[in-house]
């Protein structure tokens, strides 16, 4: 058990850097923050992300999938026993953590769409797992 708590702890670590190395190449290289712009300031971040294009919210979009499918799959990978439940875990908080952002960062209504999406990646990295476990011959609970 301790091993599996583990295991999403790491996964959700290794996910929120995937996640803020996209939002970094957003922010800082492909769609530069304004000079003084302070990332803790909500009104200034508000206004930031209000002058975006809708193409620097798709990298935002890679980047909170790239976070579930990702943790999940360490989370799974990591894990004892039940992979899948480790990348779901995974997934739903990282939905929890979605949601969060965009209703206190709102940006346009379709990112909304990410939503459900950040399960759909969490399963699919937890079903890779119990595949690649299956093969080695290893089963879903080893």
């Amino acid at each position: 058990m301790i091993k599996n708590i583990v295991a999403v702890l790491v996964g959700l670590a290794v996910g929120m850097g995937v996640n803020m190395a996209l939002i970094s190449l957003n922010a800082y290289v492909l769609f530069p923050m304004p000079g003084g712009t302070d990332m803790y300031n909500q009104e200034q971040m508000a206004a930031y992300v209000a002058s975006l294009p809708a193409v620097a919210f798709l990298v935002v979009m890679v980047a909170h999938l790239g976070q579930s499918f990702v943790g999940g799959r360490v989370a799974a990978r990591l894990g004892a026993t039940r992979p899948m439940l480790l990348a779901m875990i995974v997934g739903w908080l990282t939905l929890a953590a979605g949601v969060a952002n965009l209703i206190s960062l709102p940006g346009p209504l379709w990112m909304w769409i990410e939503v459900p999406l950040y399960l759909v990646v969490a399963r699919k990295a937890g079903q890779l797992e119990v595949a690649r476990r299956a093969a080695a011959g290893l089963g879903e609970e080893r």
